[in-house]
């Protein structure tokens, strides 16, 4: 089976991936809304690309608050009509990522960035969407547990007893896919801008359950991309968009 994460856009990359014939693996932020390393994307097609620049060099530097403004300030008084821009190209963006996997047997949940109602919407009958639920693929028992933690209100954000619940509903498996990585420094900072996204819930479902592999993404350049807790080998399998690679399993 091949893994990825974090497509970002990338509807080509997938397709090449797509037609290996192999079970893929997708595990989320399938849309591009902003590309940190270059600054395009959806927000800077419908706010325009000197505002993303802004916020992105605030976020590298942890000014956070202020990058709050920026947006505040590029967005005020037409906000409806920015969210309707981003929202109807995020559905173009579905059309062309989803259509990537058509033919594929293709395994798909979602991340941060992403909207689950609209990437079912999208999905060809090829691809199942899985999120807090389990699937024997090639002899092995995976279990699919999408979304990223809470940081802007996103509907991509799963909060912290949700995830509980998802993680919970798997039971043991010999495999764990989630988008989000579990609460290892080394594998949840970023090197480029310093973030750090981590769950407590995923660590703490490895400790008791040690599949023998986690696989996930949601951050770019790790710190580290490969990572032992326990019995369970952890492998980051993004940055897609940059790489155009897979991940192949075991």
């Amino acid at each position: 089976m091949l893994l990825v994460a974090d497509i970002h856009g990338a509807a080509d990359a997938l397709a090449r991936v797509a037609a290996c014939e192999e079970p893929l693996l997708v595990l989320g932020d399938l849309v591009n809304l902003i590309d940190y390393r270059t600054n395009d994307g959806i927000v800077a097609d419908v706010v325009g690309k000197d505002v993303v620049k802004q916020i992105s060099k605030l976020r590298a530097l942890r000014l956070r608050s202020e990058a709050s403004d920026v947006w505040e300030a590029a967005t005020a008084g037409r906000r409806d009509e920015i969210n309707d821009a981003i929202r109807d190209r995020m559905a173009q963006e579905y059309r062309l990522v989803c259509a990537a996997l058509d033919g594929a047997d293709a395994y798909v949940t979602f991340g941060n960035v992403d909207r689950p109602d609209m990437l079912c919407q999208h999905l060809p009958d090829s691809a199942q969407y899985v999120d807090g639920e389990t699937r024997i693929i090639e002899g092995s028992t995976v279990g699919f547990v999408g979304g990223g933690i809470p940081r802007i209100g996103g509907a991509g954000e799963v909060e912290p007893d949700d995830m509980s619940a998802k993680l919970d509903r798997l039971g043991p498996v010999d495999i764990l896919c989630t988008h989000v990585p579990p609460d290892v420094q080394p594998l949840a900072s970023d090197v480029i801008g310093r973030t750090r996204k981590a769950s407590k819930e995923i660590l703490d479902y490895l400790i008791e359950h040690q599949p023998a592999f986690h696989y996930f993404g949601d951050i770019h350049q790790p710190q580290a991309t490969t990572w032992r807790i326990g019995n369970t080998t952890c492998i980051n399998v993004g940055y897609f968009r940059a790489t155009g690679r897979a991940v192949r399993h075991g």
